[in-house]
């Protein structure tokens, strides 16, 4: 009974999809991209779909190995494709509508592949909680007219894990993902050397076994760096018992401050004072 109301919402999305025919997916290998490219395979067939996945510094190479095995095991066609928003000084200088120009990039790129491919629909794994959040690459998909179907649908995010699981996907609990660049603090540019650095931290935090971790990326005043790091609230306790080692790690990256946020890993945290929510 449990899976009456998310059922009954996957016949919705299977309508909205036949609708399209032939589809391009905005497919970054995360639970709901995944989610929407194997509904899109199921309901279109594999011909009349393509994924496309967008790499740039601020994407992981885990993230994009991750993309590629979901998209293999699918047998859709996946192509990777560069995104140059490190070009725009807008996009660097990380004001608070960042993701406008993020996605603007990305999304124009889309549209025009789509047009090669001769493709009338391009396709976002966007969900009913985004709708709720603080998110101004919204903006840029509505100006681009891309279609966000799981939202549309009315598909929540811990529905679209409940039926991943049952569809067999194997990151239906994997966890939330966002662009490294949303680990800066807002105002304060955007680098090549720190996206690097923030990876590498990550990175050095989930081998120990903690499952999420988040870096975030602060210069102070007198130009000295600080890392408050995020991981969920049943790992509080255990990030500790590797305080000095994760210390030395991130100090050797360059950070002069290392901090360990006691309220754990929440969306949006880096929002505070913007209206609208979080992203």
């Amino acid at each position: 009974m449990a899976l009456a109301l998310p059922r009954r919402k996957l016949d919705k999305l299977k309508g909205i999809l036949l609708s399209y025919k032939r589809v391009l997916v905005a497919y970054s290998g995360g639970v709901d991209s995944s989610f929407l490219l194997k509904c899109c395979s199921d309901f279109l067939g594999n011909n009349n779909v393509l994924a496309v996945t967008a790499v740039s510094p601020t994407y992981t190479q885990e993230e994009l190995q991750i993309a590629e095995e979901i998209a293999q095991g699918l047998a859709v066609t996946h192509k990777i494709i560069p995104t140059s928003e490190f070009e725009n000084p807008d996009f660097k200088a990380n004001p608070e509508n960042r993701c406008y120009y993020c996605k603007s990039e990305l999304f124009r790129k889309l549209k025009e592949m789509a047009k090669i491919e001769a493709i009338n629909f391009v396709l976002d794994g966007s969900n009913q909680d985004d709708l709720k959040d603080y998110r101004p690459g919204r903006q840029a998909k509505e100006e681009l007219g891309v279609h966000s179907p799981l939202a549309e649908a009315g598909l929540a995010k811990k529905e679209i894990r409940q039926l991943s699981k049952e569809l067999g996907l194997k990151n239906w609990d994997a966890p939330q993902g966002a662009c490294l660049a949303s680990r800066f603090a807002y105002g304060q540019e955007i680098t090549l050397k720190n996206l690097k650095h923030i990876e590498k931290a990550e990175d050095y935090i989930r081998s120990l076994g903690i499952r999420l971790a988040r870096v975030r990326h602060y210069q102070l005043p007198d130009k000295t760096n600080l890392a408050r790091i995020e991981v969920e609230k049943k790992d509080i306790l255990k990030i500790t018992d590797y305080g000095l080692r994760i210390t030395d790690y991130l100090k050797s990256l360059g950070y002069d401050y290392v901090t360990l946020d006691l309220e754990g890993y929440r969306t949006g945290s880096m929002n505070i004072g913007i209206t609208g929510g979080n992203i």
